[in-house]
């Protein structure tokens, strides 16, 4: 009997498993092509503004103040930082102290200097209290033979002496004086203090760390940012090529990105007429980066929840009416 030739049957049966197998991959490996709902509902235009026409802009929430970005005016080690993200402040308000210990040797050294001087300056007014006595004892003699008239230059001299001394001493406290306004100037720099009323966005800094006086080297941040987060506004970019249909001075709806399709409606502040690049980025397919935009200003309403500094938006701003 003659054994089954690999050949005749095996191959066969190995070339219908590939075949199968192959069928499997293509269908397996299938785009779903199926329809489902997106996981966030693209921004809508609000009805009110449907008739009436709209022109739509990406935005970014921040503070009405714009941030405020506070370095110290000299680099140093930080010694305390006051005040944690959060926090409102005063204005005036100290918020972080760099290390000033230089400094405030130099104030002791300069308040002892001032205190020499007073020392000084009391007893020189006692020498020309002294010298101005003597002096005129010798000018109330009715009988000018009973003084030399050297004696008398004597006294003179002697007084102008005492003076010119009182004069040295109270240049000295003066000098004490400048010193001392010196080193309060200088600790003074080695503190940041709020420039206004606000809320603390961002610490980035701790006690101990080195920080630069303004802007660092690469660019780097400053270690405390604030701003007036009461109200909130929306800086909102149009792109140039829609900036003839905007209408300034009506109110835009305005909602955050997200599942949550609420609407707010926004107060017009200003308009800012230089026209600049845009740096704001969707990420959508289309967006060109570069084209120029105007920025326009709308102020959140004082109870609007769910914004944030720094967020970005999605706007429908009022359009003019189109020419007949």
């Amino acid at each position: 009997m003659t054994r089954p030739s690999f050949s005749r049957y095996g191959l066969p049966v190995l070339a219908v498993l590939g075949l199968a197998f192959a069928a499997w991959v293509v269908l397996s490996g299938r785009p779903d092509r199926s329809m489902t709902e997106p996981a966030i509902s693209p921004p809508r235009v609000p009805p009110t503004q449907l008739a009436e026409g709209t022109v739509s802009g990406a935005g970014l929430v921040e503070p009405s103040s714009e941030l405020v970005q506070l370095s110290p005016l000299v680099p140093g080690v930080v010694s305390k930082v006051l005040v944690t993200a959060g926090d409102r402040v005063a204005a005036g308000q100290l918020l972080l102290v760099l290390d000033s210990r230089d400094a405030e040797a130099a104030l002791k050294e300069a308040e002892a200097a001032r205190a020499y001087a007073d020392r000084t300056i009391a007893s020189a007014r006692i020498d020309v209290a002294n010298a101005r006595r003597q002096l005129d004892l010798l000018l109330g003699v009715s009988d000018p033979a009973a003084v030399a008239e050297q004696q008398r230059l004597d006294r003179r001299q002697a007084l102008s002496v005492a003076e010119a001394r009182l004069a040295l001493a109270e240049a000295d406290k003066a000098r004490a004086e400048a010193a001392i306004a010196s080193a309060r100037t200088e600790i003074g720099r080695r503190e940041i203090r709020s420039p206004r009323a606000g809320e603390i966005l961002q610490v980035r800094t701790r006690a101990g760390q080195y920080v630069t006086a303004g802007p660092g080297p690469n660019n780097s941040d400053p270690p405390i940012t604030m701003g007036e987060t009461r109200p909130l506004h929306v800086r909102v970019d149009v792109d140039e090529t829609e900036i003839g249909r905007v209408r300034p001075g009506g109110d835009a709806m305005v909602s955050v990105r997200g599942p949550d399709a609420r609407q707010v409606r926004a107060r017009f502040v200003r308009l800012e007429p230089l026209v600049i690049p845009k740096r704001s980025l969707t990420n959508q397919a289309g967006e060109r980066v570069d084209v120029r935009v105007l920025q326009l200003i709308y102020a959140l309403p004082a109870d609007a929840v769910g914004f944030a500094v720094g967020q970005q938006v999605d706007a429908f701003l009022p359009a003019r009416e189109p020419a007949k």
